[in-house]
């Protein structure tokens, strides 16, 4: 009889300084055979994890390479994953004397640096966005709230712009109607009452109708309100029920983006494959 291959997986909480709240991500160790699974087991196992994102990760000639799966789809950019990644890597499994380490992946190379008091700083290329030329009828109908102020489209997402915090709150969504708007998934935003600026992300399309925490979103995020606060340091809050604060940095100049936070283990276990 064959014994089976097992991996080591871990499940985190992202962008948070205690256990359940923040966003959950799974992490798979893929160091001991450093080859990735077939892109349909991986895809099995994200969607048996049933969290918003299962990253899994290898080691390369300068550094790792990593990918992300949702419960549906593999997608081009994730952050808390990539949070939850860079813990596993300085914490749990490599352990490197170094601050910083480097992440290939499909949109480029991400480096997560090791600051003090437990905090990882993402480096992520920033958004370009765009006011939407064409705003689909399901987008006003499937927010279910008050008249936005702007609507813009970034490489991926619809993002919705309203005035108040209690806008954003107040918000009802139609995950069905949602479902057919033609991009990753709709960021809603607006000016925060304790932070810089808040916001929810809504993504049916991709398998999870609200996200806790979107590391990626705040790509798209951190340039618009940047040039609308006049700062380039921000901090932000992500309004879902388990909730999330990041620090940000908008460095304009390299077309990047920063996006800070700590990351809580909740579990480690063994994947029998």
């Amino acid at each position: 009889m064959t014994t089976p291959s097992s991996f080591r997986i871990y499940q985190l909480d992202a962008f948070t300084d205690q256990l359940f709240a923040g966003n959950p991500a799974a992490v798979v160790a893929l160091t001991d055979t450093n080859e990735w699974l077939p892109d349909a087991r991986m895809q099995s196992i994200a969607a048996e994890n049933n969290l918003a994102e299962t990253a899994f990760y290898i080691r390369t000639d300068t550094g790792y390479h990593i990918r992300w799966f949702t419960p549906t789809v593999e997608v081009d950019l994730c952050g808390h994953a990539t949070l939850a990644t860079g813990y596993v890597v300085f914490f749990l499994e490599e352990k490197p004397d170094a601050s910083q380490i480097t992440f290939d992946s499909r949109s480029g190379p991400l480096s997560v640096c090791r600051e003090e008091g437990d905090w990882l700083v993402l480096d992520f290329p920033a958004d370009v966005l765009h006011k939407a030329a064409v705003n689909p009828p399901a987008l006003a109908a499937g927010l279910n709230g008050p008249k936005p102020l702007e609507i813009h489209k970034g490489k991926t997402d619809f993002m919705v712009v309203y005035a108040s915090q209690a806008d954003v709150e107040s918000l009802t969504p139609d995950f069905r109607e949602l479902a057919t708007v033609p991009a990753r998934g709709i960021i809603v935003t607006a000016p925060g009452t304790d932070v810089d600026f808040v916001s929810r992300f809504f993504g049916p399309q991709s398998g999870i109708d609200e996200d806790p925490v979107t590391g990626s979103a705040h790509t798209t995020l951190i340039p618009y309100w940047a040039e609308k606060l006049d700062k380039t340091t921000l901090i932000a809050r992500q309004l879902s029920a388990r909730g999330g604060f990041l620090r940000c940095k908008f460095k304009e100049d390299q077309g990047r983006v920063e996006i800070a936070g700590k990351v809580q283990l909740y579990l480690k276990g063994e994947l029998v494959q």
